[in-house]
């Protein structure tokens, strides 16, 4: 399986109730946004549960469009930790959800179900036969259901510990991958 193939899986992908990344002017050679800046395809891969929800993607829309994600929020203040832990950049890794379709809402749940169905649908093309790190019980619960070796690590944006230890935790998975 190809990028490429990946990009026009996520493409067709679709469940009701859920807007595209097309429905809201984010239809890129990429699968998930974020991948503008952490997109290797050869480097270490980070799975987490979703990229955004809708409200905030168009809140945020011109930081998104320049690099694919909020420089501020909690979960990409802990994966630039863990990026200076390792000695790497955004552009040395690959972050993608394992649900390609936006919530309606912040804080959203996306049923389990809907969650393999993406996965199956689209992530599964991205593998490209490296051993993932997932971040959070969601994304580790999925790649689970479809035997996907992986390591788990908290989630970056998990209401426990510190910034610090949760970058530790996710270095030592990166490591371990």
């Amino acid at each position: 399986m190809t990028y490429a193939r990946a990009i026009a899986a996520r493409r067709a992908f679709a469940l009701p109730g859920y807007p595209t990344l097309a429905d809201e002017g984010f239809d890129g050679d990429y699968v998930s946004p974020i991948q503008m800046t952490s997109g290797n395809l050869d480097g270490p891969m980070l799975i987490s549960k979703d990229w955004l929800d809708a409200p905030s993607v168009r809140k945020h829309r011109p930081e998104l469009q320049r690099q694919g994600y909020l420089a501020t929020n909690p979960y990409n203040r802990v994966i630039d930790m863990v990026l200076r832990l390792l000695g790497l950049v955004r552009a040395d890794i690959y972050i993608t959800p394992v649900f390609h379709l936006l919530t309606p809402q912040r804080s959203s749940t996306i049923s389990p179900v809907h969650a393999r169905a993406s996965f199956d649908a689209v992530g599964r093309h991205e593998l490209l036969g490296r051993r993932p790190v997932a971040l959070g019980h969601d994304a580790a619960r999925v790649l689970r259901h479809f035997d996907v070796p992986h390591v788990q690590a908290p989630h970056p944006s998990a209401r426990i510990g510190t910034f610090a230890t949760k970058a530790e935790q996710i270095a030592t998975a990166m490591k371990a991958a």
